[in-house]
C-alpha cells in the first residue's frame, strides 16, 4: 500500500520545481528536499473577493527519487522504495501540510534497514522544520 492519492507528489514538473527552489538537507544515505507549497487558485479568489476564504493549507505531496547509482537491481530499488513509503505513511500524520517534499536515495543505501531509514528520516524532517512539533 502507497501513500495516499492526495500526498503524493508525481510530476516532473514538481520534481523539478522542488530541486531547482527548494531547501536541502542530508544524512548519510538520505537528503531531503523540500518546497513550501502555494496555492495560485485561493490567491487569485482571495484577489477578486473581499470575503474571507478559509486559508487551509493543501496536503503535503511527496516523492521518491532512487537512481540506478544505488543498486542496478530494481528489486532492491523498489524494497528501498516500499520501506520508505512505510515510513512516510507512518510519519504522515505528523508532517505540516503545505509543502512539496523529494526524499533521494543515495548510494549505499541498500546497506540499510528499515530502523535506520525511520531514524536518518525523521532527522531530516527535524533539520527541515517540517515535523509537527519540532
Amino acid at each position: 500500500m502507497g501513500l495516499p492519492q492526495a500526498n503524493r507528489l508525481r510530476h516532473w514538473r514538481d520534481f523539478k520545481a522542488v530541486y531547482q527552489q527548494g531547501i536541502r538537507h542530508s544524512r548519510r544515505h538520505l537528503t531531503l528536499r523540500g518546497l513550501p507549497q502555494h496555492t495560485k487558485a485561493v490567491d487569485k479568489a482571495k484577489q477578486k473577493m473581499s470575503i474571507r476564504i478559509d486559508e487551509s493549507k493543501p496536503p503535503t505531496r511527496i516523492g521518491i527519487s532512487i537512481s540506478q547509482k544505488v543498486s542496478k537491481k530494481a528489486v532492491v530499488r523498489n524494497r528501498i522504495k516500499r520501506q520508505l513509503r512505510a515510513i512516510l505513511r507512518q510519519l504522515l500524520p505528523q508532517i505540516l501540510p503545505g509543502w512539496q517534499l523529494v526524499v533521494v536515495v543515495r548510494p549505499g543505501a541498500q546497506e540499510c534497514d528499515y530502523a535506520q531509514f525511520l531514524r536518518e528520516l525523521k532527522q531530516l524532517l527535524v533539520e527541515a522544520k517540517v515535523l509537527n512539533g519540532h
